[in-house]
C-alpha cells in the first residue's frame, strides 16, 4: 500500500466517524512561541486543549508535517530517525474517551478495507494503573493478558497541563528481526521487532504547578501514529527509507552521484541523510523559513550543509540539492500542494544556500582531515577548541558538523575550548574573506584591546572625557591629525554604536587642540565603543582631555522611529496574529524598516489598522519607562524578546504604556506624543514568509505628507479641479475614457467588416487551395484576430494569413479550414515559417495560430511566403 493511500485511509475513516479533517498546519508554529518547529499532530491544536479556543467540532483528525532535530545525529543510521515526518492523529476535545479511541483503533488497523493487519501480530502497552484500558484490549477487543504489557513510562506528561496515561499498539515484524529469548524483545523494549505504529493518550488529568494531578473537567483524547512506519509495514521493507516516500528521492541522488543503493554502507547512510535532510529543507522553505544563522533558518542552514558534506563522500561535489526538490513534489505534492507550487523559490533558495556553502566546503573539510590526522598522530583523542573554532570562524564550519566528521573519525571536540574560543575572538575579522577598514581593526589590535570604557548615552548627549586610544590602519597611534581618518575610543562616550538595528550616532569630538566628526561607531570584540572619525581641524592627541557631543537633532529622529518600530511590533500582533515576529529591522533619522514573519499578504484595511493603532498610542501620550531586570522577571512580566537574541541575567526591559513590552537595548523617546505622527509609506513581501514595512514619524511624516499634498495639488492642477474635487473629476474621465474606448471599438469592427469585404478581392489559388495572405491594418492582436474572424465567416474555404505591423513590431494570426487540416496543412506551422521572416516566432493548432515577430521591414517579405510554403506541402 502506498504510504498516499495509508494517509488518504486514514483522514477517510475518520471523517466516516464524524471528525473535522484539519489541513496540515505551517511547520512555523503560530502563536506558541514555546516551540520552535511543530513537532507533534496535536501541537497546532494546543489552544483547543487548554481552552483558549473551541473548536467547531470537537472531533479531529488529520496528518500533520512535523521537524525534530534532536537526534540529528541518529538520522541515516538508524531505521527510523528522521528529521521530517508526518504523524496521523486523530483527537477528541472532551468528547468521545477510552472506549472508543480504543474500539477504532482496533478496527481501522484489522479492518480488511482499511489497513488489514492480522490482529494476531498486534500487541499493546498500558499505564499499570490504567485498569478501564487493560478491561478494554483484553475484554472488549480480546488481546489475551499476554499481549498487554504494563509500563510505567506509558503516562503522557510534559509539565504543567493536560497529561494522562497512554497504550501504544505494536506490530510484532518477525523472528527475522528478533528473537524472543532477548530480554529486549518484547512491546516497549530494545528491539527491531516490535514496531509501535500508534500511541493513544488519555489527557484526564491536569498537572498542576504545584506538582499535583487533578482530574480534567472534560477529558481529552490525543493519538499520533507515523506514517512512515505504517508505510515501511505494509510495503514489506526493512526501514522507513526503502518506502515509497524515500526511495525515489534516494534513486535519484545516487543517479546523480552514479552509485548503487544497497551495496555499501557509509555510501547508503549518505543517501539517506539526504533524502531526510531534502524533505525537511524543501518543507520548511516552503513555510518561508529561509537559511539563516540563527532560529529555525540555522537549523535548515545546518541540515542542507549537512547533506552537501554526505554529498561529497560519494562525488557529488557540486550542488545538487535543488534538483531533488521536484522530486519531493512527486511524492508528497498531491496532499502538500505549496511544495509543487513553490518549486522554483525552494529550489532557488537551496541552490544559492548550496553555491555559498561549497565556497568553503572543500578547503574547510580538508583542513578537518588534516586536523584529525594530525591529533590521532599525536595520540590525542580530541579536537582542540580553537582548531574548532577556526574551521567556523575562517571556513563557515558549525560546531555540530565539525563534530559529526569527528565523531566519524573516532574523535570529539573541545567544546568548552570553542565557546571560550568563541568568546575572546568573536568580532575577528575573516582576513581571507574581508577587507572592511573597521573588521580589520576588530581583528588586528582591538582583539587584545581590554580597557574598559562606558557608554552613557542612555541620559547624556554631552559629555567631558578622555580619549583612551587612538588608532589609524590597525595600528594603536599617538596623534591623528587634521585630514586623516581614524578610530578613537573614549573613557565615557556618549555615542551609541549601531546595533539592534538602531544606527549609530553622528556628532562631534573637540579639544583644545583640534576637532574630529564622528561618521559612525562600531563595537569593539571587548564592548567598548568604536568611534570612526575624520580630523576636521587640529589635531587628536591619545590622553587628550575632550568633549563629545552627539547631534542632538539626529538622535531626536532616531528614538521617536525606534520607539515607533515598538509600537508597530505590537500593532502587527494586534492586527495580523500572535504568530507576527521582527525578523530584522533598520531605525535611521529619516525612516524606519520593520521586517516580520508572515504568511500571505496584508489588505489595505490591515494596513490602515496597523497604522490607526500606533498613532492611537502616539495620541494617548504613554509614558516609556526602561529599567533593567533580572532576565527571569522579564520574561515573567511577558516581555518579548528576539527569537536566538542572546541576554544577559541582567536585561533592559523597554515598557510602552500598558502597551508594549520589549527587551531592547536602543535609544528610546520619554513619551510616545514626542513620536507626532507614524505614517505608513510601504509594504512588501522580501520573501517567503518575510514582509517589510517602511515607515517614517515625527519631521520624516511631515515632510512625507507635505510632499503627498504637493503632488494632488499637481493632479488637481492637471485636472482643473479643486483638491476636494480630484477624486470626481477622475472618476468622471473614467467614465468618459470608457465611453470612448467602447466608440472605438464598434468603429473598428466597422472598418474591420469594410476591409474584410475589401480584401475577400485578394483571394489566390494555390494549386487545390484558396488563400488570401495580406497586411491589414489592426491596433492590436484583439484586433487582428476579430479581422481574421470576420474574413473566416467570408471565406470559410479559404487559409486566411493576416499581418499587421503595430508600432515596432509584427503580428501575425493564421486560419487553416477543416479541410484543408485533413488534407495536411497546419496553421501553426505555417505561422511560425512567416514569423520568422521577421525575427520572431509562435505556433499555435492545425486551425489557428498567431505570431510576432520583430522587423517591420520584412512584413511584405514575409506575406509572400504563404504561397511558396503551400506549393511545396502539395
Amino acid at each position: 500500500m502506498k504510504a498516499s493511500e495509508i494517509r488518504s485511509k486514514w483522514l477517510e475513516f475518520f471523517a466516516s466517524k464524524g471528525h473535522k479533517i484539519e489541513p496540515s498546519a505551517s511547520l512555523v508554529p503560530h502563536n506558541d512561541p514555546s516551540l520552535l518547529w511543530i513537532n507533534a499532530g496535536m501541537a497546532p491544536l494546543k489552544a483547543y486543549f487548554d481552552g483558549r479556543v473551541k473548536p467547531e467540532n470537537p472531533r479531529i483528525a488529520n496528518s500533520q508535517k512535523c521537524i525534530r532535530t534532536n537526534d540529528i545525529e541518529n538520522v541515516g543510521k538508524t531505521r527510523r530517525h528522521h528529521t521530517f515526518f508526518e504523524m496521523l492523529g486523530n483527537f477528541s476535545i472532551g468528547d468521545y474517551f477510552k472506549e472508543e479511541t480504543i474500539t477504532w483503533a482496533w478496527e481501522f488497523l484489522t479492518g480488511k478495507e482499511w489497513i488489514g493487519f492480522d490482529p494476531e501480530r498486534l500487541s499493546v502497552t498500558v499505564y499499570p494503573e490504567d485498569e478501564e484500558a487493560y478491561k478494554l484490549w483484553n475484554e472488549k477487543i480480546g488481546i489475551p493478558a499476554e499481549r498487554i504489557i504494563k509500563l510505567e513510562d506509558n503516562f503522557w506528561d510534559i509539565g504543567e497541563g493536560p497529561c494522562g496515561p497512554c497504550t501504544e499498539i505494536f506490530y510484532d515484524r518477525g523472528e527475522a528481526y528478533g528473537d524472543l529469548s532477548d530480554p529486549e524483545c518484547y512491546p516497549g523494549g530494545e528491539n527491531e521487532r516490535f514496531l509501535e505504529v500508534w500511541n493513544l493518550v488519555f489527557s484526564q488529568f491536569n498537572h498542576n504547578k504545584d506538582g499535583s494531578y487533578t482530574p480534567l473537567p472534560n477529558k481529552n483524547i490525543d493519538t499520533g501514529a507515523g506514517l512512515e512506519r505504517f508505510a515501511s509495514i505494509l510495503q514489506n521493507v526493512n526501514s522507513n527509507f526503502d518506502t515509497d516516500l524515500f526511495q525515489p528521492i534516494i534513486a535519484k541522488t545516487a543517479a546523480l552521484a552514479k552509485v548503487t543503493y544497497g551495496t555499501n554502507e557509509e555510501t547508503d547512510v549518505a543517501l539517506k541523510v539526504i533524502a531526510d535532510h531534502i524533505r525537511t529543507v524543501t518543507f520548511a522553505v516552503s513555510d518561508g523559513v529561509l537559511p539563516s544563522n540563527e532560529g529555525r533558518g540555522y537549523v535548515i542552514r545546518r541540515l542542507l550543509r549537512r547533506a552537501v558534506r554526505y554529498g561529497k563522500l560519494i562525488g557529488l561535489d557540486k550542488p545538487f540539492m535543488f534538483q531533488l526538490v521536484e522530486t519531493v513534489g512527486e511524492i508528497m505534492g498531491s496532499y502538500y500542494g505549496d511544495i509543487v507550487t513553490k518549486r522554483e523559490f525552494i529550489e532557488k533558495v537551496i541552490h544559492s544556500e548550496e553555491e555559498r556553502f561549497h565556497e568553503t566546503l572543500t578547503e574547510g573539510l580538508a583542513i578537518l582531515a588534516e586536523m584529525s590526522s594530525e591529533a590521532k598522530a599525536a595520540g590525542r583523542t580530541q579536537i582542540s577548541g580553537p582548531d574548532a573554532f577556526k574551521l567556523y570562524d575562517t571556513y563557515g564550519f558549525p560546531l555540530d558538523l565539525t563534530e559529526d566528521f569527528a565523531a566519524e573519525h573516532g574523535l570529539t571536540v573541545d567544546r568548552e575550548g570553542f565557546e571560550a574560543a568563541m568568546e575572546e575572538q568573536r568580532e575577528r575579522a575573516r582576513s581571507a574573506r574581508n577587507d572592511s577598514g573597521s573588521m580589520k581593526v576588530q581583528g588586528g589590535v582591538l582583539s587584545d584591546f581590554t580597557t574598559k570604557t562606558d557608554f552613557v548615552g542612555y541620559n547624556e548627549l554631552e559629555v567631558t572625557t578622555e580619549i583612551v586610544a587612538l588608532i589609524s590602519e590597525d595600528q594603536f597611534v599617538e596623534v591623528l591629525r587634521a585630514g586623516e581618518s581614524g578610530q578613537v575610543i573614549l573613557a565615557r562616550t556618549p555615542f551609541y554604536a549601531e546595533s539592534g538595528g538602531q544606527v549609530s550616532d553622528r556628532g562631534t569630538i573637540s579639544g583644545e587642540a583640534g576637532t574630529a566628526a564622528v561618521q559612525g561607531l562600531f563595537k569593539a570584540p571587548h564592548g567598548q565603543h568604536v568611534h570612526q572619525v575624520s580630523v576636521t581641524s587640529g589635531e587628536l592627541r591619545s590622553g587628550a582631555k575632550v568633549k563629545a557631543e552627539v547631534n542632538r537633532e539626529m538622535r531626536r529622529d532616531i528614538v521617536k522611529n525606534h520607539t515607533a518600530t515598538h509600537l508597530l511590533h505590537k500593532a502587527l500582533k494586534e492586527t495580523l496574529g500572535e504568530h507576527v515576529n521582527q525578523a530584522g529591522s533598520l531605525v535611521e533619522p529619516q525612516r524606519l524598516r520593520f521586517d516580520f514573519s508572515h504568511l500571505g499578504s496584508i489588505s489595505p484595511e490591515e494596513l490602515a489598522e496597523i497604522e490607526r493603532r500606533v498613532n492611537e498610542q502616539i495620541w494617548n501620550a504613554l509614558d516609556v519607562v526602561i529599567e533593567l531586570k533580572p532576565i527571569d522577571e522579564a520574561k515573567a512580566m511577558g516581555a518579548m524578546a528576539l527569537f536566538g537574541e542572546k541576554y544577559g541575567d541582567i536585561v533592559r526591559v523597554v515598557q510602552v504604556g500598558e502597551y508594549s513590552l520589549e527587551l531592547c537595548g536602543g535609544c528610546h523617546v520619554n513619551n510616545t506624543a514626542e513620536i507626532g505622527l507614524f505614517k505608513l509609506v510601504s509594504e512588501s513581501g522580501i520573501g517567503s514568509g518575510v514582509r517589510r514595512i517602511e515607515a517614517v514619524t515625527g519631521r520624516g511624516a511631515y515632510l512625507f505628507m507635505d510632499g503627498q499634498l504637493d503632488l494632488l495639488k499637481q493632479a488637481a492642477g492637471l485636472l482643473k479641479a479643486n483638491l476636494g474635487d480630484v477624486p470626481k473629476r477622475i472618476d468622471a474621465l473614467y467614465a468618459q475614457l470608457k465611453e470612448l474606448s467602447r466608440e472605438n471599438e464598434s468603429l473598428q469592427g466597422k472598418l474591420s467588416a469594410i476591409e474584410a469585404g475589401e480584401l475577400t478581392d485578394k483571394v489566390i489559388s494555390v494549386g487545390a487551395t484558396k488563400l488570401l495572405s495580406a497586411k491589414v491594418q489592426a491596433g492590436s492582436m484583439d484586433a487582428l484576430r476579430g479581422l481574421a474572424d470576420e474574413l473566416k465567416a467570408k471565406l470559410p474555404d479559404a487559409v486566411i494569413v493576416l499581418g499587421a505591423a503595430m508600432d515596432d513590431k509584427v503580428n501575425f494570426v493564421v486560419v487553416v479550414p477543416q479541410e484543408e487540416v485533413k488534407r495536411g496543412l497546419h496553421a501553426g506551422k505555417l505561422v511560425k515559417e512567416v514569423a520568422a521572416v521577421c525575427g520572431g516566432g509562435g505556433g499555435g493548432r492545425p486551425d489557428m495560430a498567431q505570431a510576432g515577430g520583430k522587423d517591420v521591414s520584412k512584413l511584405d517579405e514575409a506575406l509572400k511566403l504563404p504561397e511558396q510554403w503551400i506549393s511545396a506541402q502539395a
